[in-house]
């Protein structure tokens, strides 16, 4: 990396103030800055009279806004077109880009390098509640600064970065889209006209109680909301169990966490789940092997049938008030498609998800790619 000169960031930004006072009935845009560098963005529109205050300043595309409160967590950002004519309090100051000395898209990149994080850092003072930003000590800061067409160089090349990225993400998206679109069809034509039996009937409830010994340790599952599958909790020391149940699991097992399952706490346990424990919590259906499968069962629990019958059997208020009941569970009818067409459908299941791994995968290897590329052309020698 060439050793660009430093300079202090008050060679390149000038504050700004354009205080208007606000028109009761007009309609005003608000800036917020997002944390880590991640920009601005409109915070919402409302009418003078709603504002606390009577007069704010007005900012102006290309101009420099940062948060004296969340500076120190990257709250800062170059105001963008859609944002031109917004209004902020006086806890985001604004400062005018010195269009000779400096590019705005180069300011806007350097502001996203952790080592700006941390200049905003060393530039804000206070209690630990009241700790703000402070305007000459930001100023003072150095960073480091190329020359005009040099900047504009940087710029064109992490843009260019910054939008494979995008469109990767974007195609990565548009092939999760199309394969959830696929598997739906697909489930529809096997399910369409398939028998309903009761869940009881398809995947009883097994319990495996375990014997506490107090001297060993029983590593524990959990199952993540929304269909996310299931993860590793700390294994629990049989001293701390007291007077609570576990029950192993087993891999091929459906579970059901019964306080968040209206919202998709279901999951099928995997091999490296084998032998992990769950409390009473935790349901675990075993699907009659000549009757149905898991990977099946928990698709259909997940789709919008499946979480409404959920849904159905787990009465209460929100949240932790919101229990699957084990009857009503056993009584939710399953449409029960044949062995061979589940079967067939697990298989497309567990390709379509290798498709959308594969597009995530790449699209995160290209997203790596950025922060090298931003460290590599701005850090300071």
């Amino acid at each position: 990396m060439t050793s660009w000169p430093k300079v202090p960031l008050g060679e390149v930004l000038t504050s700004a103030s354009n205080r208007i006072v606000l028109d009761p009935e007009s309609t005003y845009s608000q800036v917020t800055a997002r944390l880590w560098g991640k920009g601005l963005k409109l915070r919402g529109q409302l009418k003078g009279a709603e504002i606390s205050a009577t007069q704010q300043n007005e900012v102006k595309t290309g101009q420099f806004v940062i948060s004296k409160i969340d500076a120190r967590h990257g709250a800062f950002g170059i105001v963008p077109p859609e944002l031109d004519g917004a209004v902020v309090s006086n806890d985001f100051p604004s400062f005018d880009v010195d269009d000779r000395r400096a590019v705005p898209a180069y300011v806007a990149w350097v502001s996203k390098t952790d080592w700006f994080v941390a200049l905003c850092r060393r530039a804000s003072e206070g209690s630990t509640n009241r700790v703000r930003l402070k305007e000459a000590r930001f100023l003072a800061q150095e960073i480091p600064l190329p020359p005009l067409a040099d900047q504009r160089s940087i710029v064109a090349r992490l843009d260019a970065a910054a939008e494979a990225v995008a469109s990767r993400a974007h195609a990565a998206d548009a092939v999760g889209a199309e394969t959830a679109a696929v598997l739906r069809a697909a489930f529809t034509r096997i399910a369409a006209d398939a028998p309903r039996v009761a869940m009881a009937e398809v995947a009883p409830l097994v319990r495996r109680p375990v014997v506490i010994d107090l001297d060993a340790a029983y590593p524990e599952l959990g199952v993540r909301s929304f269909g996310r599958g299931t993860f590793h909790k700390p294994a629990l020391p049989g001293i701390e169990v007291g007077s609570k149940k576990l029950f192993r699991i087993e891999n091929g097992d459906l579970l059901f966490n019964i306080v968040f399952a209206w919202e998709g706490a279901v999951a099928v346990a995997q091999p490296e789940d084998t032998g992990r424990v769950g409390s009473h919590r935790f349901l675990t259906c075993v699907p009659c092997p000549e009757r149905a499968t898991s990977k099946f069962l928990r698709y259909w629990f997940l789709s919008e049938e499946g979480l409404l019958a959920l849904s159905q059997a787990s009465p209460g208020g929100a949240g932790r008030n919101r229990t699957l009941g084990i009857k009503a569970l056993e009584k939710i009818a399953i449409p029960v498609p044949t062995l061979d067409d589940q079967c067939w459908f697990d298989d497309l299941q567990v390709k379509a998800n290798a498709a959308c791994v594969a597009q995530g995968q790449a699209s995160g290897h290209l997203s790596g790619l950025l922060p090298a590329m931003l460290h590599e052309a701005l850090s300071p020698a």
